[in-house]
């Protein structure tokens, strides 16, 4: 079902406030507890330190920037100053993880994070606003020029691998620089092997250890590390790889899938905070339809919304799957957020709950489109506008009847206001277990949903209760 947003999103997303009245959570997308790093390599049962065999150099490959067409001018201004002044005080300082591979990708960045050989400490000195955070693994926060930079340090790596007594590392093999061996073994603390790239913009050089340039021209996500240890050391790396190969269009390699499978509900061990962002960023940033989609065919979506897999798991087929009601709002919320723009989560949580309403009460097509229309050009125009639209019709099953009646304006306002109170409801089945597993019989199934509110969120709704049907009433108020 189309949605049209065109220029009104900042008007449509207050409307849409106005009718949850959902206090939504804000989503700290700079955590440094979130970091897509590998403090800890330790094998399962013993407590020595694993050790990783012979070295092989011959992956340790240097390229020209300019080969893959990346110059200095593809660096903004704030993240090519932080490179600049560290270079400038006598420190090696790359960009490193994502940016790098975005760039390759030809795709812009969300952000540029900097590694450094000086420690956080004399980082932080070097610039007027700057703060050390995290505790798992610390990193300098740098604001400049109206940017925040991440800045983390290979001393700090090396000093959480030997208080964790982690992977054994080799000596620095016979032949190769320590400079090339620092970033080497940094670069085996990362996750995947497309993020474990480093870029010296102002020598023009790409440093690879792992392949991970071979992963980027074949579209594979790899891990480091066999995916079943990467995976049983940080089960949020699932999460974090599907994201990425939902967002960069990657195949998985056949040992990350088959780890996935076998360590899926390890998932149910992250806290609540580290959950909710994950799927921020999963629903936020313009790769919405593909992670659901790869979240339900590897069974994780049946953890985090078990409606929605409820929901998926019943039609008939991966045609049914692609031309649902589901992935469609989704689809379209893709075509107007971005990487560079992304929605804010009360849009999500929105078109979860719209269309689970739809769901467990089907509605007329004229209903749906006003509920849609009046949210993005408020009332008089949009019901004009659902009124010329009621015999375009729209064919979803269940969620959209087969009748398009062409109600009177005050009927309309009615099952508008209605369909309102619904998808208010559907906010509460989503995030209270009971509410949930009432839900889930209609499929013969019962689950828990991470989408879970606090219970001071609850206090605030219900202090909202009387607000929400001020919003339903004005609608009936602009009829009479």
């Amino acid at each position: 079902m189309a949605m049209s947003f065109r220029n009104t999103k900042h008007g449509f997303l207050f409307r849409l406030k106005a009718l949850l009245h959902f206090p939504v959570q804000r989503f700290n997308h700079v955590a440094a507890e979130s970091r897509s790093r590998t403090p800890v390599i330790t094998e399962m049962g013993s407590e020595s330190p694993q050790r990783i065999g012979e070295v092989d150099v011959s992956k340790w490959k240097k390229f020209d920037s300019r080969r893959f067409g990346i110059t200095r001018s593809m660096i903004p201004e704030y993240a090519s100053t932080v490179l600049a002044i560290l270079r400038h005080e006598g420190f090696d300082a790359y960009l490193v993880g994502g940016c790098v591979r975005d760039l390759l990708l030809k795709r812009t960045p969300k952000d540029f994070d900097v590694i450094t050989t000086a420690n956080l400490q004399k980082v932080k000195s070097q610039f007027r606003r700057a703060q050390i955070v995290g505790r798992r693994f610390p990193i300098c926060l740098v604001w400049i020029k109206g940017s925040v930079v991440e800045v983390s340090s290979f001393k700090t790596a090396e000093e959480i691998a030997e208080e964790a007594k982690e992977i054994a590392l080799p000596p620095n093999p016979s032949g190769s620089s320590e400079k090339d061996f620092i970033r080497w073994r940094d670069s085996m603390r990362r996750d995947f092997t497309v993020n474990s790239l480093f870029l010296d913009p102002f020598m023009h050089k790409i440093y690879d250890y792992s392949d991970g340039l071979r992963d980027l021209k074949s579209l594979t996500l790899r891990t480091l590390i066999p995916a079943q240890s990467s995976f049983t050391e940080d089960c949020a790396r699932i999460l974090r790889g599907l994201r990425i190969a939902a967002r960069l269009g990657l195949k998985l390699s056949e040992d990350t899938k088959d780890a996935i499978r076998s360590l899926s509900s390890t998932i149910k061990c992250l806290p609540q905070d580290r959950i909710m962002m994950e799927i921020n960023y999963m629903l936020s940033y313009g790769a919405a339809e593909p992670s659901l989609h790869l979240l339900w065919r590897f069974r994780l979506l049946e953890i985090l919304l078990p409606l929605q897999a409820a929901y998926l798991d019943q039609l008939d087929g991966v045609s049914s799957y692609s031309s649902s009601m589901l992935m469609k709002l989704f689809s379209n919320m893709d075509k107007w957020v971005s990487c560079g723009e992304p929605s804010k989560s009360i849009l999500w949580i929105g078109l979860l709950a719209f269309h689970q309403a739809l769901v467990r009460r089907p509605q007329d097509a004229i209903v749906v489109q006003a509920f849609g229309s009046i949210l993005h050009f408020g009332w008089k125009e949009g019901v004009e506008y659902a009124r010329n639209k009621a015999n375009h019709g729209v064919h979803f099953v269940p969620e959209i009847l087969g009748s398009s009646s062409n109600y009177e304006v005050a009927k309309l306002a009615d099952k508008v206001s209605n369909l309102a109170a619904l998808v208010n409801k559907s906010v509460t089945t989503l995030s209270d277990s009971k509410s949930l597993t009432k839900s889930m019989s209609a499929y013969s199934l019962s689950s828990c949903s991470y989408l879970e509110i606090t219970e001071q969120d609850k206090i605030s709704l219900g202090k909202n209760y009387s607000r929400n049907h001020e919003w339903h009433g004005s609608c009936r108020s602009r009829v009479y």
